[in-house]
């Protein structure tokens, strides 16, 4: 597979404007207003928000990219979850603006917001853990529901340094390199996790919309080939064992000149069951029958000398 980087440190590679040129130089993420937390396997600050594969659109491929706009997916997902309009704040301060306010405020738990919650182990891993917490507060501080949130983009394959050092150069030259996207993950690691996390969702008594997930549009695109389609994602409304897709795309309308990144929009939405989910992840597509005999009478028929 071959490539090109689309976003360097939060600006499109072909902006070749002063602020995009020095967050690259300052190694500054835009989203977050900070350095870039997405390294190379040697430790190198990354920079890459966005690939570009040859033969398709451009992918996410760092979950912070998504928090564009202020963290605009988790005020999308509280709007979902509860109500129009209920203001987000970390969960160390919530119950406090909550009584000072005298309204619901809606606790965030999460990196940079709230911290993530201690919750137990299960044989020495994190298993339960979630990306996000979203807790609904009363105007007095008291717990009345909350969702979790998981964010998810896709890992790279290949190498794109030949990519990256071209984005670094004086003349920001934008480089084709090795750098595909290892779709495989969705099968072996992102469906598992979402029907374990969902199951386990559905036991807590104040969970009551269950399980967010997060990604750019591609990913969704492929979880939902590998699932047979949407017709096996029957819609159901809002329940403890809900799976709600959340799709986000790039939207290049939004930036008519250089120096500004590109809006992050909703594109795609689906709630679910996480028995739904597990039922389309088992009922795979099975190939012909005897497809081993026929390879090793193919292989075997060779002209003996």
């Amino acid at each position: 597979m071959s490539g090109t980087i689309y976003e360097f440190f939060g600006y499109r590679s072909s902006d070749r404007s002063e602020i995009a040129v020095r967050a690259a130089h300052e190694k500054r993420c835009p989203f977050i207003n900070d350095i870039c937390q997405k390294r190379l396997s040697d430790g190198t600050i990354s920079g890459v928000c966005t690939v570009k594969p040859v033969t398709s659109k451009p992918v996410i491929c760092c979950p912070i990219r998504l928090y564009a706009d202020e963290y605009k997916i988790l005020k999308d997902i509280a709007e979902c979850s509860f109500a129009y309009g209920i203001p987000i704040f970390a969960g160390g301060v919530a119950v406090a603006e909550a009584r000072l306010r005298g309204a619901p405020v809606v606790a965030v738990f999460g990196k940079r917001w709230g911290g993530e919650l201690r919750l137990p182990q299960k044989d020495g891993v994190g298993n339960y853990y979630v990306d996000w917490v979203l807790a609904l507060l009363d105007s007095e501080g008291v717990l009345k529901e909350f969702v979790a949130v998981e964010v998810q983009t896709i890992d790279t394959t290949g190498n794109y340094r030949a990519s990256r050092d071209g984005l670094l150069s004086k003349s920001r030259d934008v480089i084709q390199s090795t750098v595909g996207l290892n779709w495989e993950n969705v099968n072996k690691r992102i469906i598992p996790q979402l029907v374990y996390k969902g199951q386990v969702l559905q036991r807590e008594e104040k969970c009551r919309k269950g399980l967010f997930f997060v990604c750019p549009t591609p990913v969704y695109e492929k979880i939902v080939a590998r699932l047979g389609g949407e017709e096996n994602l029957v819609k159901y409304a809002l329940q403890p064992a809900s799976i709600t897709f959340l799709a986000y795309d790039l939207w290049e309308q939004t930036v008519t000149g250089e120096g500004e990144p590109l809006d992050v929009e909703l594109d795609k939405t689906r709630s679910t069951t996480v028995y739904k989910v597990q039922e389309a992840f088992n009922n795979v597509t099975l190939p012909s029958e005897n497809i081993y005999e026929t390879a090793i009478k193919v292989a075997l028929d060779f002209k003996p000398i």
